[in-house]
C-alpha cells in the first residue's frame, strides 16, 4: 500500500511527525517497495524458467534415448537404398548421392560416447536394436520439483541472491553457494536443499547498510536487465524443438513419444520393404 504525494510533501523530513501524531514517510519509501516487488517477482520468474529448464532437459534425454536408435535406422536405411539404386542403374548421378549418404554414416572417432552407446564402427548395437521393436525403453528420471522444494528454493534464492552482496568477496560466496542451490533444485533434492538453508544460516552474516535512492534506482535497473534476460532465455527454450514438442503434451509427454515412435517405425517398415524390392 503507497502513500500519497500529499502525505510524503506535507510532513516535511523524513523523520517528523505530522499533525495527527503519524510519521511521514520517507522520500525512498516507495521506491524501497518497488524493489521488494520487483525482487520477489523475479525470484518467482527465475524459478519458473528453472523449473522449465529441467523439464526440457529431461525430455531431451527421453528423446534421445527413445528414438535415436530408430532416426539412426532410418538413415541407415536411406543409404541402403541409394546404394542399392546406383548398383542397378549405374548412373554417376546416384553413385554419388549414394556415396554422400554413406560418408554421413561413417565412424568418427569416439563414436561410442556420442552415440550414447547406441552404436560404434559397425553399427546399431543389440540394445539399440532392441529399442526399434515395441520393448519398453527405460526413462530417464523424471525431475518434477516438489512446493517444499520450491519454498526451499526461493527462500534461498533471496537470502543468497550475489546481487545482495556488498562486497567482492561476499559476491564470489554468494556465487558459489546459489550454484549449489539451482544444481540441488534441478535434482529435485529436498534434503540438500534443507542443508543448504542450514549451512546458509550459521553462514556468515552480513550487516547491510540501508540503500541511499542511487543504489534503489541502480537496484530496479538490475532487476530490469535481469528480467529481460530470462525473457530471452524463456523464449529460447520454448522456441526450441524440444521445448516446443513438450508444450505440445505438457500433462503427457511420454505419450507424443510414444506416438512419434510408433510413426518412425512405420516409416522403418516402409524403407525395409523398398530396399527388399530393390535388392530382390
Amino acid at each position: 500500500m503507497t502513500t500519497s504525494e500529499g502525505e510524503q510533501g506535507g510532513g516535511g523530513a523524513g523523520a517528523e511527525q505530522t499533525p495527527g501524531g503519524g510519521g511521514a514517510a520517507r522520500p525512498e519509501e516507495r521506491l524501497e517497495q518497488a524493489v521488494r516487488a520487483a525482487e520477489q517477482a523475479l525470484i518467482e520468474f527465475e524459478i519458473a524458467v528453472e523449473t522449465f529448464r529441467v523439464e526440457v532437459e529431461n525430455f531431451s534425454r527421453l528423446h534421445e534415448q527413445k528414438l535415436g536408435p530408430v532416426y539412426a535406422r532410418l538413415e541407415e536405411l536411406d543409404a541402403a537404398i541409394l546404394e542399392a539404386r546406383a548398383a542397378r542403374s549405374d548412373d554417376p548421378a546416384d553413385r554419388r548421392l549414394a556415396d554422400e549418404a554413406r560418408a554421413r554414416l561413417m565412424p568418427i572417432p569416439g563414436v561410442e560416447e556420442l552415440m550414447n552407446g547406441w552404436m560404434d564402427g559397425d553399427g546399431l548395437f543389440p540394445e539399440a536394436t532392441a529399442m526399434l521393436t515395441d520393448q519398453p525403453v527405460r526413462p530417464p528420471q523424471r525431475v518434477r520439483p516438489s512446493e517444499e522444494a520450491r519454498k526451499l528454493y526461493r527462500d534461498l534464492a533471496r537470502k543468497a541472491h550475489p546481487d545482495l552482496a556488498q562486497e567482492d568477496e561476499e559476491r564470489a560466496r554468494r556465487e558459489e553457494f546459489i550454484t549449489r542451490v539451482n544444481a540441488a533444485y534441478a535434482r529435485g533434492n529436498e534434503a540438500e536443499l534443507r542443508e543448504l538453508a542450514e549451512e546458509w544460516a550459521a553462514g556468515p552474516e552480513l550487516k547491510r547498510v540501508p540503500s541511499a535512492g542511487e543504489e534503489l534506482y541502480a537496484r530496479l535497473e538490475w532487476l530490469s536487465r535481469r528480467k529481460e534476460l530470462l525473457t530471452m532465455v524463456a523464449r529460447e527454450l520454448e522456441e526450441s524443438a524440444i521445448g516446443s514438442m513438450l508444450r505440445l503434451a505438457p500433462d503427457d509427454p511420454d505419450a507424443l513419444l510414444d506416438e512419434i515412435a510408433g510413426q518412425l517405425r512405420a516409416q522403418v517398415t516402409e524403407r525395409e520393404a523398398e530396399l527388399a524390392a530393390l535388392q530382390a
